[in-house]
């Protein structure tokens, strides 16, 4: 999964870019108001973290300008402990959610992990597709009660997969969701992983449309 964080406090963006990567994510981060409505509105992402103080446009500014464009990915704003009027500014103007610093890095997670699933449709932590069950909260895959140990990469791809059950996603798509913006993006990279993951799970998963890419859904023998 691809997040958006927005920050401009130097030790809090670097604290918070070094647990959401270590959680899994790629991350891009700005710094700025103005920054955060060009990214927000050219690249795609799957959910963002966006503090209300910035230099340059404020925060609430640039969430209403992404709503105004019909950017729709889930917003998690960060404020202060007595900004009350900041929640329900932040709130009113398009956001899901929302932290009071001090924080701990856990509840953020947390917190993104179930915005991010419900956008998809998803309710609960535990996503499955056959005899296949990924947690999202614990990073880890089972087939058949098995744990299946994957790597990073193959987790993150393997992730994005499931919540987008039943839709065909392109190489370039799971390219921009799984890599940082800065990355040496090399769509070729993810059939290595697809099928590395389709060897570990050694269930029929994972569908090539050919011509357009992915889609996870039911082995034949399991489906309905």
């Amino acid at each position: 999964m691809r997040l958006l964080l927005v920050e401009d406090e130097p030790q809090l963006a670097g604290q918070l870019l070094g647990g959401l990567k270590d959680g899994g994510y790629a991350v891009d981060h700005a710094d700025n108001g103005e920054d955060a409505l060009h990214l927000g509105s050219t690249e795609s992402y799957d959910a963002v973290v966006l503090d209300l103080g910035l230099p340059v446009i404020d925060g609430v500014t640039v969430l209403e300008k992404w709503r105004d464009e019909g950017r729709d990915f889930p917003v998690l704003i960060l404020t202060a402990r007595d900004g009350w009027s900041e929640k329900v500014a932040g709130l009113d103007a398009g956001a899901d959610d929302y932290v009071t610093k001090p924080f701990k890095l856990e509840e953020v997670l947390a917190r993104l992990r179930a915005l991010i699933r419900r956008s998809k449709g998803h309710s609960q932590s535990e996503l499955h597709c056959g005899p296949v069950m990924l947690d999202t909260k614990t990073s880890r895959v089972f087939v058949d009660g098995a744990q299946v140990r994957l790597t990073a990469q193959e987790f993150k791809l393997l992730s994005y997969l499931m919540h987008h059950a039943e839709e065909v996603v392109s190489r370039t798509e799971l390219t921009e969701h799984i890599y940082d913006q800065d990355f040496d993006r090399d769509s070729n990279t993810i059939e290595v992983f697809v099928n590395r993951i389709r060897k570990k799970l050694n269930v029929p998963i994972i569908q090539t449309v050919r011509g357009l890419g992915y889609r996870i859904e039911e082995p034949a023998e399991t489906a309905g």
